[in-house]
């Protein structure tokens, strides 16, 4: 079998350093760390980058894809838009504030990054089915991507997520597994799967593929990097799930740095849970290095994970940064995504309810530096997540007849 990963040599155990030629695993065989892409960059200049298409594979050069990937179907995400946050900043005090905005992705989440790079791993190891344990968002993401790839699907799930994400999964086709029980459970499953005869060559994004998939949310990195100018903000706030989004923004703002294409400037990274499930939070908080399980119970279901995978690294990358982790609970989850949404236009799903609740929180108990520029990310659509809006949120203001008089009295 021919492997083309672009830059990529190998992978390497995050734990150990011991490194393993490219291929569909995740763990390393000598301390079971997880495995991640290690790279051979080369020169890669801004402006190779800058003339690149307006998706993630203007980055392709830092990524582990082939050069000729953006001529495959695939759903192409990524640049999306970093809005200059003016009416909140004002409202938290806050004097330079965006909001990187992912919703405006194919499947209107950061998840279409993540997948896209599994759906390149995928062809190169000849999967023919994309699968994934997934709270929602990741579901619809790999059945868009399956059915625009050319391969088959078959996704599971917590039997009871919100609705609109099991409709925006379905409609794609492949198939969808309810699972009646958490999403660890629901992982634990996966995990069962890849070893058993019914899984043979089928790609699971998020276990076997997940070097590759995972280096998906390092172009979150570059996209604010260049947005800003070919800079680094000085603090971000980032939604924890399993952890992995933040530990690979991270990674790639250091990526950027060590190639020259940014100056060397400390940056602060804030992690953002919900307090139904915040157990990176916990162990932060209590100064503890081991983040210890939880059963989910909250509103912000995209992110109700309870045995975070990279919740150690986390805490590493907020301490070693100058950070912070941080929790809200499900009233100010829907508090900050009416607040975005009434001062900015973007309408956020819980998770985004989530960074910017923290946002707020971190600024009024003085942790977070109202002077310094800020990135706060939004990483999926309010659509998705409707039925956490009640009472007067999902009625009309007022209701009368058509008649000037009528509306007259509503004034």
């Amino acid at each position: 079998m021919s492997l083309d990963f672009g830059p990529a040599v190998a992978l390497s155990c995050r734990e150990c350093g011991a490194r393993y030629p490219l291929g569909p695993s995740f763990a390393c065989q000598e301390c079971f760390g997880p495995l991640e892409a290690a790279y051979d960059f080369g020169d890669v200049t801004r402006a190779e980058i800058e003339s690149g298409p307006a998706n993630i594979w203007r980055y392709r050069s830092l990524l582990p894809v082939p050069a000729d990937v953006a001529s495959k179907p695939n759903m192409n995400p990524g640049w999306t838009k970093l809005v200059k946050a003016g009416n909140l900043g004002r409202a938290l005090g806050i004097k330079s504030l965006y909001v990187k905005d992912d919703s405006g992705n194919p499947t209107h989440s950061f998840k279409d990054r993540v997948v896209a790079m599994a759906v390149e791993a995928a062809r190169n190891f000849g999967f023919h089915t994309l699968s994934c344990s997934s709270t929602g968002n990741l579901a619809g993401a790999v059945t868009a991507a399956a059915a625009r790839a050319g391969l088959d699907a078959c996704v599971f799930i917590p039997a009871n997520l919100e609705k609109a994400k099991i409709a925006m999964a379905r409609v794609f086709g492949g198939r969808l597994i309810g699972i009646d029980g958490t999403y660890d459970e629901v992982n634990r499953f996966c995990s069962e799967l890849i070893g058993d005869p019914m899984g043979d060559k089928w790609g699971f994004v998020n276990v076997n593929l997940r070097p590759y998939y995972a280096e998906g949310s390092k172009t979150l990195a570059y996209e604010i990097a260049e947005q800003l100018g070919w800079r680094l903000p000085e603090q971000i706030i980032i939604p924890i799930a399993s952890g992995s989004q933040l530990t690979k923004i991270d990674k790639g703002f250091k990526e950027l740095v060590k190639l020259g294409l940014v100056e060397d400037t400390p940056y602060k990274v804030f992690g953002a849970q919900a307090l139904g499930c915040s157990p990176v939070s916990t162990a932060y908080k209590a100064g503890h290095e081991v983040v210890q399980p939880v059963k989910p119970d909250t509103i912000a279901k995209s992110l109700a994970i309870g045995n975070p995978a990279d919740g150690p690294y986390v805490l590493d990358i907020a301490r070693r940064t100058g950070g912070a982790v941080e929790d809200v609970t499900d009233a100010e989850i829907v508090a900050a995504m009416k607040l975005l949404a009434s001062t900015e236009g973007i309408f956020a799903e819980t998770a985004g309810g989530v960074t910017v609740g923290v946002l707020k929180k971190l600024t009024e108990n003085g942790v977070l530096d109202p002077e310094a520029e800020t990135v706060v990310l939004n990483t999926g659509d309010g659509l998705k997540t409707l039925d956490v809006l009640t009472g007067e949120s999902v009625e009309p203001t007022a209701v009368i007849k058509p008649s000037l008089d009528a509306f007259r009295a509503t004034v």
